[in-house]
């Protein structure tokens, strides 16, 4: 198992990916007091390490009043990649057995929740690269491939392969991409994934 990065590092990487995906940050100043979902991201990464010692009391706690200062709502027991973007934040809800990956990107009002009371895995996981859009639900222990994205407003209640697009509700794959149009190309066209 790779050895987790230093808390510094993480914190700085999720500055550096505001200033590269929104055209609107100005400076990393900026970005590390102004950015609610910078701040949710931050809190999350000290309340999950605070899971992890299992004091499960303070990082509640923690992740409580970060969801009332921040307007995001992520569970310490979830697990959350390097670099994650959460643009505009208000409303996003990230369940305790998530995962989701590295360079994810997820706008205000995305829900990754479960569909059942049941203990073990019961949130997504969702892979590397991965665009989820503008109020996107997606329930239940299921995968989000590598690459993918999923369109603002979508209801997802199954796998969606890597390198597809999901809309609609329920989700439905519209488009697969081939492996070499790379991750990049998709992040400099909203309108491709939107």
């Amino acid at each position: 198992m790779a050895q987790q990065p230093r808390l510094l590092t993480l914190l700085g990487e999720d500055v550096d990916v505001v200033l590269r995906k929104d055209p609107a940050a100005r400076s990393r100043a900026e970005v590390a007091l102004t950015y609610a979902g910078v701040h949710a991201v931050w809190l999350h990464r000290v309340a999950h390490r605070m899971w992890r010692r299992g004091w499960l009391l303070p990082a509640r706690a923690l992740a409580a009043w970060s969801r009332r200062h921040t307007g995001v709502e992520i569970h310490p027991a979830a697990v959350i990649g390097r670099r994650i973007f959460i643009d505009h934040g208000m409303g996003v809800v990230i369940g305790e057995t998530a995962l989701v990956g590295d360079d994810v990107t997820m706008f205000h009002g995305v829900s990754l929740g479960g569909t059942r009371a049941v203990s073990g895995r019961r949130h997504p996981h969702v892979g590397d690269r991965v665009v989820i859009g503008a109020g996107a639900t997606v329930l239940g222990p299921i995968v989000i491939g590598d690459d993918s994205r999923i369109g603002a407003g979508a209801v997802v209640l199954a796998d969606v392969p890597a390198r597809t697009t999901a809309v609609g509700v329920p989700a439905r794959i519209i488009t697969a991409r081939s492996a070499s149009a790379g991750g990049d190309q998709w992040e400099d066209d909203p309108a491709a994934w939107i």
